[in-house]
């Protein structure tokens, strides 16, 4: 058996603006969540899954100069269901690495939104067809890998 992703963890300075976002802007539900002072948490899945948990746990926002997680990358079901996510995005006040529906790469038919959650974290919402013809804003290598 190959091992998948099961859900990711990320580390946050305030849980209250993170769950938020991940809740009301990107549509997460919460299934669970610890509020204790010193152990403040939360569980957000998809409504059958756990997908991202969210830690109460930084002091300072990502830094994505160091090694650990890259980005974080979500897949949609379809390219209107993204660009449904990017004017909820810019409603919000989102920070975008691109402007608009980006592909991976030069003539591919995936592509999709990268952008900054409230911490820095780098996240793309993205569709594996139905990009055709959207500029790839790095010629020389995959698009999520330098933003």
């Amino acid at each position: 058996m190959t091992l998948r992703t099961g859900h990711i963890g990320l580390n946050v300075t305030d849980l209250d603006r993170s769950l938020a976002f991940y809740r009301d802007v990107l549509g997460f539900t919460l299934i669970g969540e610890g509020k204790e002072e010193d152990r403040r948490y939360a569980f957000l899945g998809d409504g059958s899954a756990l997908v991202l948990t969210l830690w109460q746990q930084a002091a300072n926002g990502f830094a994505g100069d160091r090694a650990g997680l890259h980005h974080l990358a979500f897949e949609a079901d379809s390219i209107e269901r993204v660009r449904e996510y990017e004017e909820a995005l810019r409603t919000y006040g989102v920070d975008f690495a691109y402007d608009g529906v980006v592909a991976h790469r030069e003539g591919a038919a995936s592509g999709g939104i990268f952008f900054h959650d409230p911490d820095g974290t780098r996240l793309e919402i993205s569709v594996p067809n139905g990009a055709e013809g959207a500029p790839a804003p790095v010629e020389s290598a995959p698009t999520c890998g330098f933003f």
